[in-house]
């Protein structure tokens, strides 16, 4: 599975590390990603979710109903 938040979409961020002497390489910014269970009361059952932080605090507000049913509208769409 890819480093991808399930709800927000967020993704790894590309960008330079910088050394002391100010040289640059290539580097990337990965996700704060958690394996996270909830209890869906609609399905009876729970369903494992990929989500960052920031989709964690996105399920809290919207509810975990709203966050699937956003999941597959997205993925229908593609």
């Amino acid at each position: 599975m890819s480093k991808t938040c399930q709800i927000p979409g967020t993704r790894a961020g590309v960008g330079n590390r910088v050394s002391h002497s100010h040289r640059k390489t290539r580097r990337t910014f990965a996700p704060n990603l958690q394996s996270k269970r909830y209890w869906v009361p609609s399905l009876q059952r729970h369903v494992t979710l990929t989500v960052s932080a920031k989709g964690i605090k996105t399920i809290d507000r919207i509810s975990i109903e709203a966050a699937i049913a956003r999941i597959r509208r997205d993925q229908n769409v593609n």
